[in-house]
């Protein structure tokens, strides 16, 4: 099974969430609908709203709400992505120029709000509290990993502990929300629902820690944005961590004064010590290890079409070049 027949065997799901985005994205204001379509429309994964749909699939969910729970997921992502790419003046994502960099860094962080906005009335709309409860709660754990990322950058003293915490709130408690959700629509035991966020959460670590080696190992046009860019900005992800741990003295300094200066000058000589620490090779090792506890986590799920995607969809998480 691949990447390929996973999209093909929710197809049309996901057909009908794009019509749910493409409704609900609309506004009297132009400025909203130009920068909010610009950025729906630019190519992403749509992994997290797949999430919901195998999610409720997996528990036998027959009705529609997880339509829409899927494009709050993908309207609250795209929220996040809007502000990120204002806080890291970044100015290409997905091979095309970020919002910020077309329409100005006023327009993008003012669209994001709007699209945290109308994710919370389209919660309203599903009339559960629980779903709002557990939507409100990643909305403002990722809110905490923001900050908490911000506060790392520069900072070449962070530890691969608090790494991997800003990795759990910012990316991977989305995830975790995505994968919950399906499995509340589809009436889950607490137990199955447990694991089913268990799940949501390791992937979406692994994911992360897949995106921060690409940053040093992919190429721009896979990846969909400038190699390095997050040494440009500062941030200490799990490669730089690990060299400086292991590698000498004078290999540490290297990567400590660019987490310390930032930009594009210290990339090859930081990538020199990257490879020869090893680092990369222990970074996919722990993506390794995160899927491997997503895997578990559900296997014990009864057998089915959308079960075999949760799990593939995983194996993809750390086998992908972009």
């Amino acid at each position: 099974m691949s990447i390929e027949y996973i999209r093909s065997f929710i197809a049309q799901d996901m057909s009908i969430v794009d019509n749910v985005i493409r409704e609900k994205l609309h506004s009297h204001v132009l400025l909203i609908r130009q920068v909010s379509e610009y950025i729906i429309n630019s190519g992403g994964k749509r992994l997290r709203p797949a999430l919901v749909i195998l999610s409720a699939g997996a528990f036998g969910y027959t009705g529609k709400f997880h339509y829409n729970l899927a494009a709050v997921i993908e309207f609250i992502h795209t929220a996040t992505l809007l502000h990120d790419d204002v806080v890291d003046e970044s100015e290409l994502r997905r091979n095309r120029e970020t919002a910020n960099a077309l329409y100005g860094n006023a327009a993008s962080v003012l669209v994001g709000d709007f699209l945290y906005s109308r994710a919370f009335q389209m919660m309203v709309e599903i009339d559960n509290m629980y779903v709002m409860q557990v939507l409100a709660d990643a909305t403002n754990t990722i809110a905490e990993g923001e900050v908490l990322q911000l506060l790392n950058c520069r900072d070449p003293q962070v530890s691969e502990e608090n790494y991997l915490q800003v990795i759990r709130f910012k990316t991977a408690k989305l995830f975790e929300a995505a994968s919950r959700l399906g499995a509340i629509l589809g009436n889950a035991t607490p137990e199955e629902e447990k694991a089913m966020a268990i799940y949501g959460m390791h992937l979406g670590t692994a994911f992360q820690l897949v995106d921060d080696m690409l940053d040093y190992s992919g190429n721009n046009q896979d990846i969909g944005k400038n190699l390095g860019d997050d040494l440009t900005e500062g941030k200490p992800t799990l490669p730089l961590i690990y060299a400086m741990r292991m590698g000498t003295q004078e290999q540490a300094n290297v990567i400590r004064k660019a987490i310390e200066d930032g930009g594009k000058d210290g990339f090859q000589p930081v990538l020199n010590v990257i490879r020869q620490t090893a680092a990369l090779e222990y970074a996919k090792k722990c993506a390794e290890d995160e899927v491997a506890t997503a895997m578990a986590a559900i296997s014990s799920l009864p057998d089915s079409e959308n079960k075999k995607c949760l799990l593939q969809l995983a194996s993809f998480a750390v086998t992908r070049n972009h």
